[in-house]
Parts: C-alpha cells; structure tokens; sequence
C-alpha cells in the first residue's frame, strides 16, 4: 500500500506494488521503474517478470545518423503527429555520457521541451555508459517497461556515433536513418555499411544546398544493393519546419503494414529476441565469470604467468573458462535479476 506523510504519496518499495501503480498509469511509478532498471536494482529481476506479460504491443521505431542529422527535432515533430493520430508515445534518447558523472547529457530533453505536460508522451533519456552501437545495455528492458505502462508507440533515439549503428536494428520495429546534404553523411553510410539496417532515409536539413544530390546518392546505391521485397523512401525534411514529416510518417506507416503483410513482423521480433537474449546471456556469464576470478588467485596467478611468457594469453582464456565452468559459483551473479 502507499504511504502518505503530510500529503505527500510516496512509491512502494516493493515490485508487486510498484508494478501494480505503473501499470495503473501512475508516471511517477514509470520513472522509478525505469532506474531501477537502469541501475541495476535488486528489485529489478522480479519487476521485470511482472511487467514482461503486459509488454509486446507497442509500435517501435528506432531514428539513427550521425551527431548533428536533426534526430531530436525529427523525434520531436514525430511525437506531434502520433498525437494527432491519438497514440501514447514513448520516448527513448540515448545520449553521450557525461565524463564527470557518468549520466546523460540531456541534449535531447531539451529538443522536446514542447511535450513535458503531454500526460499521454514520456521522454527518458538514457547514459550509453560506454555501450557501443549507440544503445544503452538496458535500452530493450527500458522499452519494455514503456511497453508495458501502455505506450502504442515508442521512439528511440541512438546516441548518434556514426558508423556503430547496428545496435537499432535488432530493437526496432522500423529503422529511420538521418542523414543530411553536403556533409559526407551518404558516403560515410554506405562505407560503413550501416546502409543496410535503414526502413526509411530521411535526408534532413534539405532546404540546404546539396539536398538533391544527396537523395541521389542514397537512391543510386539503393538501386546497386540487393533486391528486396521492400524498397526504402528516400524522404527530404526540415525537421525544424516540420516539412515533410507527413511522408515520413506515411513511410513508416507502409512499412509498418509491409512487415505485417508480408508475415514479417513475427519474424523480426523473434530475431529481436534472440539478439536481446543472447546478450543477457553474454553479460550473465561474464559478470559469473568476474566475480569467480575475483574471489580467487587464478587471475593473478595467471598474469604472472602469462608476463613470464610461460603461457599464451589465449591459452590462459580457455583454462580459466574451463576452471570457471567445472567449479559454478553458487548464486546467480546479476544484480537486479534475482526474480
């Protein structure tokens, strides 16, 4: 039950409770929700498994491209038009981390200051905390939670590195990259190969001399790639302006009915899960792996042989691996996910 104190409702401590008002809509319960996940909370495991049943309905859209593309003025008149439409929007920004802090910088709070008193639009923004491919680790848990709290439609916004941008794809229903004229965006797309994750491209900022040849550009090597069943629009906008965001809504609503037509989705979001359970499995046995070593003097012992060159480094992975495996630590390692 909720405590009061002088007027003041504060949050339950516990998952059974807080996943209850969460799931009643109560923003300030979303919040505390998302750090725990975040932070990696004892209490994060057990919130997780309540909320996971109610998630699986919401819409995503992942929106990518190099620090400076406009993806936060996109996200922003974006959310505009999914209102019109009557959607709950959920909004998630991965920004750079702060040295000092380790947090996010909020940049992209600030891009959508036009929303904070939406009560159906939440906007959090997420440390990369060093993750590459321009996620968050806890980006998917954080778009669960959202799921779950009953936002139709969910945005995430990558931190913007440029040529590591793979992470998206295997998050997002539909994938936006953002590119814009005269910058070298294009080349750099197609030379990093992130070319081949993209739904749409959006080339922003095309009221900017070198708009046309930049759709061109993307247009061509379109048509040098493989054939697909689904062809991606090359949309210009000024994001700024809220020029030709109706296209690109349009355009995410036809790939939207593409994936379902064409029995897609299904499988996309079964690759999703995959990819997100694969790397739970990945951080799992590393943090079991750290926390044995550490607990032990094998890893000493094996740098000092490893410094008198007395064992290949290789060598010494493989028998650590093999010593961790036929001796399991008891316990599960992971905070957060003792549920």
């Amino acid at each position: 039950m909720e405590a009061t104190e002088r007027g003041v409702r504060h949050l339950p401590s516990d998952a059974a409770a807080l996943s209850d008002q969460l799931l009643a809509g109560d923003r300030r319960a979303l919040a505390r929700a998302i750090s725990y996940v975040e932070d990696d909370h004892p209490l994060k495991g057990d919130l997780l498994a309540r909320l996971y049943p109610h998630a699986g309905r919401a819409y995503t859209v992942g929106v990518t491209g190099a620090p400076g593309s406009g993806k936060s003025s996109l996200i922003n008149q974006m959310v505009f038009q999914a209102r019109r439409e009557g959607l709950r929007v959920g909004v998630v920004a991965v920004d750079p981390t702060s040295p000092f802090t380790g947090g996010a910088f909020l940049g992209d709070r600030v891009r959508m200051l036009d929303h904070t008193l939406d009560p159906d639009v939440f906007i959090r923004s997420m440390s990369a905390r060093g993750s590459l491919g321009g996620l968050a680790r806890t980006t998917w848990e954080v778009m669960q939670v959202l799921d779950a709290a009953g936002y139709g439609l969910i945005l995430v916004e990558t931190v913007g590195v440029g040529q590591s941008e793979w992470a998206i794809a295997q998050v997002a229903d539909t994938t936006l990259l953002v590119l814009t004229p005269a910058s070298g965006d294009s080349i750099q797309t197609i030379k990093a190969g992130v070319m081949e994750i993209a739904d749409l491209f959006v080339v922003n900022k095309a009221d900017l001399p070198g708009a046309d040849r930049a759709q061109a550009e993307v247009r061509a090597t379109l048509q040098l790639g493989p054939k697909t069943d689904w062809t991606p629009p090359v949309l210009p906008v000024v994001s700024t302006e809220g020029e030709g965001i109706d296209a690109v809504w349009e355009g995410i609503l036809g790939h939207r009915r593409f994936l379902e037509g064409a029995g897609l989705r299904e499988e996309r979001r079964r690759r999703q899960l995959q990819h997100e359970l694969d790397t739970l499995l990945g951080l799992e046995v590393h943090e079991r792996l750290q926390r044995f070593l550490a607990e032990g003097p094998q890893r000493e012992a094996t740098l000092d042989r490893i410094s008198r060159r007395e064992e290949a480094p290789t060598l010494a992975a493989r028998r650590l691996v093999d010593l961790f495996l036929d001796n399991p630590p008891h316990g599960n390692g992971r905070r957060g996910n003792d549920g």
